[in-house]
């Protein structure tokens, strides 16, 4: 098949999240399989700065009485053809949503026309797509723009739109869209004066997808749909879930090079090495048989600081170690400085993000507490059974798809999983892990090197994407 994946980010070239994650491993694996992919994203700014990547092509697009030119420049991930939609005036600048702490006020307008240019570009390479691949908010207007387009050239082309994580909308006022304002269709399905971007696309691609199976029946309930429980009910037999995989070559005890020793399932011996360097790093005192809890997150209510925070005093009175790295909401940072002041011993908040702090807490930690509110997918908790590291987690999303709990399966079981999304339900899932931790060490340790043993891989979600472009 020809695949046009049209995406806003992507691992390597420009990246704030797990989306660009996906953009690039999933087209490598298509790849792999023998398809024909090619990615459409923006030609930001760090890419120019950082790449003289050629014009290959030049195109122009006429919408709403005005002339929208720009230049098709072409970069590679491995063998995949990345085609860029250099406009300056949009996507020249620094950051890609936000200037650091605001919203673009033009984002609306940046991706509407970004949407449309996607397909604009795919005409320019001569590249007809039997699918078109489409991803979150940000390009969900283009099967929309497949499904009006009169040309002919996507006659036959079908659309598939991910939705990684269906909290953002893309919801904006139609007065800020100047490029869809003589677009009628869309008049007709304003909420009030707002057009929602996500909305659109669920309504016109062929098919809708999201990172997990457990997060896809979850968008088709109404209090996990995310306020468009209409939307995924009337589509309920177009939507699906498929897993996430994990890039294993950048996330390996075995050869990852920000350890101070490697270890793997045959020899773990080096995770001990890995939870005194990380105790010294954080500033604790280095207690092998202390149990070290580590959580690594952007502060924000998704990952459950909602019940975490009413628990740390009561956590805090036990014989643990307890670290988290990560900035975002600053009424959330504030409590955790508090904490931390409070019981320096036992609980330590770093307030940074550190790509070789992420990977030595991995390994480090002797459990990762990920209690998200919602969860598409996430990564942390494969990395963490990776890294022989237990998580604790809340059975929501793509966590409750990636961690077995010890109470309904002890045989298969990598971790902790708890259901209700409150602080006593955390705090005696906690519970439960120390107990483990302290009085059975060998079934501890048996779940350690179960986790070690689990792949969740991206050919195995290729495999599954490729049935999905089928089914269209």
């Amino acid at each position: 098949m020809k695949i046009l994946f049209v995406v806003s980010e992507v691992e390597d070239l420009a990246k704030t999240g797990g989306l660009a994650d996906v953009a690039k491993a999933l087209p490598i694996e298509l790849k792999k399989l023998g398809h024909d992919v090619v990615i459409v994203m923006p030609y930001y700014k760090l890419l120019a700065d950082k790449f003289d990547a050629p014009i290959i092509a030049s195109e122009g697009i006429v919408s709403s009485n005005k002339t929208y030119s720009f230049n098709v420049r072409q970069i590679h991930i491995q063998d995949v053809p990345v085609f860029c939609v250099d406009f300056p005036e949009y996507f020249h600048r620094d950051g890609f949503y936000t200037d650091g702490y605001h919203a673009f006020a033009d984002n609306a307008q940046r991706f509407a026309f970004f949407a449309d240019a996607a397909l604009a570009t795919s005409r320019a390479i001569h590249f007809q797509p039997d699918i078109v691949h489409c991803n979150d908010w940000h390009t969900a207007l283009t099967p929309y723009f497949l499904k009006t387009d009169n040309s002919g050239f996507f006659a036959h082309s079908k659309s598939v739109l991910t939705i990684h994580n269906g909290a953002f909308h893309g919801t904006h006022r139609l007065d800020e869209i100047p490029y869809v304002s003589h677009h009628d269709a869309l008049h007709s399905q304003l909420d009030g004066d707002a057009l929602n971007f996500l909305r659109i696309g669920i309504r016109y691609a062929d098919k809708i997808n999201t990172v997990s199976p457990n997060y896809a029946q979850e968008l088709l309930t109404t209090l996990g749909s995310h306020m468009l429980y209409n939307e995924f009910s009337a589509r309920r037999n177009d939507v699906s879930g498929i897993l996430n995989g994990c890039d294993y070559s950048q996330w390996d005890p075995a050869t990852d090079q920000y350890l101070p020793a490697n270890f793997d399932v045959n020899n773990p011996a080096g995770k001990a090495e890995c939870k005194r360097k990380l105790q010294e790093t954080a500033g604790f005192a280095e207690k092998a048989n202390v149990p070290l809890i580590g959580m690594v997150c952007r502060l924000t209510e998704q990952k459950g600081f909602g019940y975490i925070l009413p628990i740390l005093e009561d956590l805090l009175q036990h014989n643990v170690q307890l670290l988290i790295v990560g900035t975002g909401d600053p009424s959330i940072s504030e409590v955790l400085h508090r904490h931390a002041q409070i019981h320096p011993d036992k609980f330590i908040f770093i307030e940074t993000f550190s790509v070789e702090l992420a990977h030595l807490l991995e390994a480090g930690s002797d459990f990762f507490l990920m209690p998200s509110l919602f969860e598409p997918c996430g990564l942390n908790q494969m990395y963490s059974l990776a890294y022989g590291t237990i998580p604790i987690v809340r059975a929501v999303g793509g966590l409750k798809d990636t961690v077995i709990d010890v109470i309904h399966q002890p045989d298969v079981a990598t971790g902790f999983v708890f259901e209700h999304p409150d602080s006593s339900a955390l705090l005696g899932c906690i519970y439960r892990a120390l107990l483990h931790f302290y009085e059975y060490p060998d079934g501890f340790n048996q779940m350690k090197l179960r986790g070690m043993n689990t792949r969740f891989t991206w050919h195995q979600a290729a495999l599954e994407y490729e049935a999905l472009y089928k089914s269209c």
